[in-house]
């Protein structure tokens, strides 16, 4: 199985992926999903992380089965076998 990650909009023209698969050996919080899912798909880096600390950024609305980390643990949420991350962009206008 794994945890299924699934990418909207702007974040599946830049990674050229709808889906990502990432196998389940331990749970891992979403943060290190993030840096997991940087690796497969290196052009989500420069969006999803902070270049200069290494650390996620808040740029996209992460829901972990329905629901948004900031209702969870954050970053420091849990996940597990099974379990399904969407990464919605945040657009912001002028």
């Amino acid at each position: 199985m794994g945890i299924s990650v699934k990418l909207i909009g702007a974040l599946r023209h830049i990674s050229g992926k709808k889906d990502i698969e990432v196998p389940f050996i331990k749970s891992i919080t979403v943060k290190d999903l993030i840096y997991e899912i940087s690796e497969q798909a290196p052009q989500l880096k420069k969006t999803f992380c902070n270049q200069e600390l290494n650390e996620p950024r808040s740029n996209a609305l992460i829901l972990v089965n329905g629901v948004e980390i900031s209702a969870l643990k954050g970053y420091e949420t849990l996940l597990n076998n099974g379990d399904e991350v969407v990464f919605i962009p945040v657009v912001h206008g002028g």
